[in-house]
């Protein structure tokens, strides 16, 4: 691989690795037609583990004989019915399972969606990454928390390197996205070539000025591609995805409306072309810049850092700085424009935020469109915000927000030049996939030629057929504090159902000798019906408990689980029988 001359060019974190050992030479069937042996067609086996039918969580295992690598390893965040969990995890069993045939891990660029999981799968195996220079500078800060900075091994590559992984050789191709330093990759065996376009869109006036190189992937597709895998997140939507460029306009003009107000502008962490033209515009009007989030600020400092960010000297202040500056002289940059419960602009909306307070001389400005199921969440924000009494511009009214995920348009252009032989649609929840995959026929791949696949899906590649017969592990760890993977299906059944219902506990002591009961029942509720006026219903449900108690009383001696499971099922269904409602019931059982 190229030398870099960066500071990051070629990060080494922990100790060198060792040559990935070659598997045993597999010996070939020989048939007795003249004498020749005939070499059976080896398949390249692609893995999904994550980010199918879904928006976040990517993940991907490329297979060739017995070498393997992964591309991307991301997270996705909780739904609402994840009460108590921080973050969502792939299922990294098949990767752990095959550990010592893993010779790296690649990544196509720093959104969390691609990069959040990388820590948690470090902590079970030892792989090199390699990325390009601000994505590793992102992983780098990840491993820090993670305190694995000093045993991973991370290096920085750059569009138009190739990197040798095995069978494999796997090259970078720049691509446009919302972040800086994003990439496609072409993956080279001796079955075939495989492109995988990572999250991307066609962009003729980049904010950086790279433009994504079509010309590589044309030449591609004249040498011939045996699949070809595309972000199929903005499938549904015809014609072209904006330029970011437009949005700095946008904001220019808002930020003139904005007049001797305050502004405050949400966006995501990661957007950094974004931040820059909030920058600009700041300087521009002669305000000092904010920022208010720990995600943004890590990202921001990082960007700078390695020169992605262009920031004048002195127009960064901090938020605890904002209050002796005047309202004109002040743009406040925040997260939470996705309406998360604990980001900064959502704290804002509900007069929550320890250093900064809503008032109608500030004028907010969502610049980013809700995810699908977020609509709800960004909708009560901007209500709390209007009722604060600040001006709130969002997407639908301005544009302040483009796409970094490419349009109809966009896709059939790289389906045209590429012109790959088979074409499964990635990234992307089931419409998005089946709308990719509509155009793919399009262009005229046949449908046989077209796999629509979900996560656990192996699919077997040769140079004559594409099937998808296997299935691997590919569910969702959750992490919940510093628990990965100890809170399952089970635990979230049981939070759902105390958050919806509620708990009742039916504590006693009984004596063992004789089985009588020497205190209680006593019956406590939380988020089920308020005790005082519920007397006669925890009254009967005693006297129930009583019943119970003694039926499962002989000969002065008590089978106590029996005893506890029964109270648990009949109070539950007595509860419901006279409230409707189904709290989880809790026997204690004290035994003297």
């Amino acid at each position: 691989m190229p030398k870099q001359k960066n500071d990051l060019a070629s990060v080494r974190v922990g100790t060198k690795m060792t040559p990935a050992r070659k598997g045993r030479p597999v010996r070939e069937p020989r048939t007795r037609k003249e004498g020749k042996p005939k070499k059976a067609e080896k398949p390249i086996r692609v893995s999904f583990l994550g980010g199918l039918n879904e928006i976040g969580k990517n993940i991907t295992v490329f297979e060739y004989d017995e070498d393997m690598f992964i591309l991307d390893c991301g997270l996705c965040f909780p739904d609402t019915d994840m009460p108590g969990v921080d973050l969502v995890l792939p299922d990294f069993t098949y990767i752990t399972r095959n550990a010592d045939k893993i010779r790296g891990i690649v990544i196509t660029h720093g959104h969390e969606d691609h990069i959040g999981g990388l820590p948690y799968l470090l902590k079970e195996i030892h792989a090199p990454v390699y990325a390009t220079r601000l994505t590793a500078g992102l992983i780098m800060g990840k491993l820090k928390e993670h305190n694995l900075d000093k045993t991973a091994v991370l290096q920085v590559i750059k569009p138009g390197d190739t990197i040798k992984l095995g069978a494999f050789t796997v090259e970078a191709i720049h691509v446009n996205h919302s972040i800086p330093d994003p990439i496609g990759v072409a993956i080279k065996c001796a079955a075939g070539t495989i492109i995988h376009t990572g999250d991307f869109k066609i962009d003729s006036t980049p904010i950086d000025g790279e433009i994504i190189d079509l010309a590589r992937f044309a030449a591609l597709g004249k040498e011939g591609v045996l699949c070809l895998m595309t972000d199929s997140t903005n499938a549904e939507r015809a014609g072209y995805t904006e330029s970011e460029r437009k949005v700095g306009g946008s904001l220019e003009h808002l930020f003139s409306l904005a007049g001797h107000r305050r502004v405050i502008v949400a966006t995501f962490a990661s957007n950094i072309h974004r931040v820059q033209q909030i920058i600009d515009v700041s300087e521009k009007q002669g305000r000092k810049v904010a920022l208010s989030g720990r995600s943004l600020e890590n990202v921001v400092a990082v960007a700078a850092e390695l020169g992605y960010l262009k920031v004048p000297d002195g127009i960064i202040i901090s938020v605890d700085e904002v209050r002796k500056y005047p309202d004109e002289q002040v743009t406040l940059i925040t997260t939470g424009s996705q309406g998360e419960p604990m980001s900064a602009l959502t704290r804002m909306s509900s007069s929550d935020h320890r250093k900064v307070q809503i008032t109608p001389n500030d004028v907010v400005i969502i610049s980013a469109t809700p995810i699908p199921g977020n609509e709800k969440t960004v909708g009560k924000v901007i209500d709390d915000l209007l009722k604060l009494g600040a001006e709130v511009f969002y997407n639908q009214m301005y544009d302040v927000h483009v796409s970094g995920h490419a349009r109809q348009e966009e896709l059939k252009m790289i389906l045209s030049i590429v012109h790959p032989k088979f074409f499964i649609p990635v990234h992307g929840e089931r419409k998005h996939l089946t709308a990719n995959a509509a155009l793919g026929e399009a262009i005229g791949i046949p449908t046989s030629n077209i796999l629509l696949v979900e996560n656990g899906t192996q699919v077997t590649l040769t140079k004559k057929e594409i099937k998808a017969d296997t299935t691997v592990p590919a569910g969702r760890v959750f992490v919940d504090g510093y628990g990965v993977g100890d809170v399952g299906n089970i635990i979230l059944r049981d939070r759902k159902k105390l958050s919806e219902d509620g708990l009742v506990a039916v504590s006693m002591a009984i004596d063992t000798v004789n089985g009588e009961i020497v205190s209680g029942p006593v019956m406590e509720s939380r988020g089920f019906v308020y005790v005082r006026d519920s007397d006669e219903l925890f009254h009967d449900a005693c006297d129930l408990v009583e019943e119970i108690t003694a039926r499962y009383t002989r000969n002065g001696k008590i089978d106590i689980p029996a005893t506890k499971n029964h109270i648990r099922d009949e109070v539950a269904r007595f509860m419901y029988e006279r409230t409707k409602r189904s709290p989880i019931v809790v026997p204690i059982l004290l035994e003297l």
